[in-house]
């Protein structure tokens, strides 16, 4: 891709539209020659950033003027404005642009098989190899000597791991609570004391929001706990850091490992915990099995309050 073009579209002053989802969408307002061109762009998004007009209009075998009138009719002000803002998609989607390798077929019918099992054994193994047990200990001691637990999360997968945490340290006995609204975060934050702990959790320790109220909670002297990617913003500012680097699969279509190996911190966590506060725990524990079993039938030994 052209350097020039590149440093542009980062520096475009404005909100740059997702133009590929816009010529998706509008493309049968299009007229039939500018379609043309549509399915040139569409068919070769490098190309069309690298094109120039002519090379764009030879391709989709239209007038140069029509490739003119097609950057107008789907919202940009000429050709150059339309290749900046392509230029911003194929920055933040390459990966979704182009079709994968094909996988090979296994006996079973499913290509990614191994693949998510994989992904699933290496993340566990990082934590493994990486989290100091050290540090889940004292992660460990603060939880139990806490007032009062909060659990910051933001996003579709740390706001999941957030949920979970409470779930984990509440049957403890634990005073846990999670947050996932921003503007809560912020004045849960406001609220805490020197005796409360923050626990935030985020894939990339980058999320601003998640940066700042633990920021906030630190004005308050609350303790904090992250659980985040190592050498982070988030992972700099937190009393504590149990960190793991998870690299990605190349595959979007793949579920992200990273929610494993963060799933297994929060079980060494609570855990470490749970033997912390024993018996206490122990007896938390009877209660909440005594009232499931009370509630509807089953084994003692089932998941507890499944």
């Amino acid at each position: 891709m052209r350097t020039h073009i590149a440093a542009d579209a980062e520096s475009y002053s404005k909100p740059i539209p997702d133009i590929l989802s816009i010529i998706k969408d509008s493309y049968n307002e299009l007229r039939p020659a500018e379609r043309q061109v549509a399915d040139v762009v569409l068919a070769d998004v490098t190309f069309a950033v690298d094109a120039s007009n002519a090379e764009i209009a030879k391709r989709a075998e239209v007038s140069e003027p029509t490739v003119t009138r097609f950057c107008r009719s789907i919202g940009c002000d000429g050709v150059r404005d339309f290749k900046l803002k392509l230029a911003q998609s194929v920055v933040v989607g390459r990966l979704y642009l182009a079709p994968g390798e094909p996988m090979p077929p296994t006996t079973d019918g499913s290509p990614l098989w191994s693949v998510v099992f994989g992904e699933a054994r290496n993340a566990l193994a990082e934590v493994e190899r990486g989290v100091d047990p050290a540090d889940i200990l004292k992660a460990a001691d603060l939880v139990a000597g806490a007032k009062q637990v909060v659990i910051f999360g933001l996003g579709g997968s740390s706001t999941a791991l957030a949920q979970e945490t409470q779930n984990r340290l509440f049957r403890y006995g634990v005073a846990a609570i999670s947050h996932s609204d921003p503007y809560v975060l912020k004045m849960t934050a406001a609220t805490l004391k020197p005796n409360d702990l923050v626990i935030a959790i985020s894939g990339t320790g980058r999320t601003r929001e998640v940066i700042e109220v633990v920021e906030l909670a630190k004005h308050y002297r609350a303790k904090t706990i992250g659980i985040t990617a190592p050498d982070s913003e988030l992972a700099s500012i937190c009393d504590i850091k149990l960190t793991v680097e998870i690299p990605e699969y190349p595959d979007p279509l793949k579920p992200t490992a990273s929610r494993y190996a963060f799933l297994l911190i929060i079980d060494l966590l609570s855990t470490a915990v749970g033997y912390r506060l024993d018996p206490s725990a122990r007896e938390t524990l009877r209660r909440i099995k005594y009232t499931v079993l009370a509630h509807r039938k089953g084994k003692v030994l089932e998941p507890l309050g499944d």
